[in-house]
């Protein structure tokens, strides 16, 4: 993505400015670019939750920033004996910072990579001892640096890990959306599109619209035609006509939130596709990175699904302005109105789940657990 589209940019703090958060604002797409500059971890929280930045691993990124925007009491009167009043004392310096932890925790529900950053966010404020409190906040911001490197380099290895299984397709169709916005760069499931591009073979994307909020048809759709990528926008409903007229050659998706047993976590209306694309013979590829994967939860049964406000489903989304600008009502008021963020895929209707290390063919229990261990070297 061009420097002008980077989902998310970090300013660290100097003598001249504070730290700051600079992201693209997702909520103006595809009308207008314009970048929201957050300073304060209230501001951040506020950002992901109105989805001015999202997608799981984008979400994460823009949590672990947001603990370096924390106002921390002042540290300069911290002696070597540690004699100090309690305002800036060790322990109270870490008690501000762990709780604008706790307070990003609740922005979002379901992406577990926000709770992974997190707590990689934690593990530096706890680990940091009295002697060296005065580094903590240069620490923090290594860190959360650190997470956002990463995140590029998971990006690219899923995108070649992921264009193997589509060298012999032609039309994909992705739901949601998995690329750049939603992460620090390729993205996720739009990586292997993007690395199978750039290497000569440019396939043809269909793009469900994403229903209620269009994340489909105003960002997918935005970010690759911007990279020369061919991209049709359906309607969610389109989808399982497509594939029975051999329009569709797989169906590649991105996750929040993958169990251990390999069911995943993924934008409202992925199930169907799972299933439809069952029926129809065509694979049904997942890409995430391990850090999406939540091992401590057996099945995705047990994973949190986000509500989101009914007004996004009684009014129809109209962008460009104050996020949710709303159009004309289409419920009634009498008519009630459910809206998950999220639905769940069972393992089954998985062919495959790409991450950073490699594929992981037919998903259950044994062999996540596997790739997951043999992987990282444990």
């Amino acid at each position: 993505m061009s420097s002008d589209t980077e989902t998310i940019r970090y300013h660290a703090a100097n003598a001249d400015r504070v730290a700051a958060v600079d992201l693209l604002d997702q909520t103006r797409l595809p009308e207008r670019v314009e970048r929201l500059v957050c300073t304060t971890p209230v501001q951040l929280h506020d950002a992901i939750v109105r989805l001015v930045v999202r997608g799981a691993p984008a979400i994460g990124i823009a949590a672990a920033y947001g603990v370096t925007l924390t106002p921390a009491p002042t540290n300069e009167s911290v002696s070597a004996n540690h004699s100090t009043s309690n305002a800036s004392s060790p322990e109270s310096i870490r008690r501000v910072y762990l709780e604008t932890i706790e307070s990003l925790a609740t922005s979002r529900p379901t992406a577990v990579n926000l709770f992974w950053a997190l707590e990689r966010m934690r593990n530096i404020v706890e680990s940091t001892g009295d002697a060296e409190i005065r580094e903590l906040p240069e620490r923090l911001a290594a860190e959360a640096v650190r997470i956002h490197d990463e995140d590029r380099e998971m990006c690219r290895a899923m995108g070649r890990h992921g264009a193997a299984l589509l060298a012999d397709c032609q039309n994909v169709l992705t739901h949601c959306n998995a690329g750049g916005l939603a992460t620090s760069m390729f993205g996720t499931a739009l990586a292997p599109i993007y690395f199978a591009h750039e290497n000569g073979h440019t396939l043809h994307v269909y793009a469900d619209e994403t229903r209620p909020l269009l994340q489909g048809a105003r960002l997918t759709s935005w970010e690759l035609s911007r990279a020369g990528v061919p991209v049709t926008v359906c309607t969610d409903s389109m989808a399982g006509g497509l594939m029975r007229a051999g329009k569709v050659d797989a169906v590649i998706v991105g996750s929040d939130r993958i169990a251990a047993n390999g069911d995943v976590a993924n934008k409202i209306g992925t199930y169907p596709l799972a299933v439809l694309a069952r029926y129809h013979q065509i694979p049904f590829y997942v890409v995430a990175p391990t850090n999406t994967f939540d091992l401590d939860l057996s099945s995705g049964d047990l994973i949190p699904i986000e509500q989101r406000d009914e007004n996004e489903v009684r009014y129809p989304y109209v962008g460009g302005t104050d996020f949710p600008n709303r159009g004309p009502m289409t419920v009634p008021k009498e008519a009630s109105v459910i809206n998950p963020a999220f639905d769940v895929t069972p393992a089954e209707l998985v062919t495959a789940i790409v991450t950073q290390w490699g594929v992981i063919r037919q998903p259950n229990t044994g062999n996540v657990a596997e790739h997951c261990r043999v992987e990282s070297g444990r």
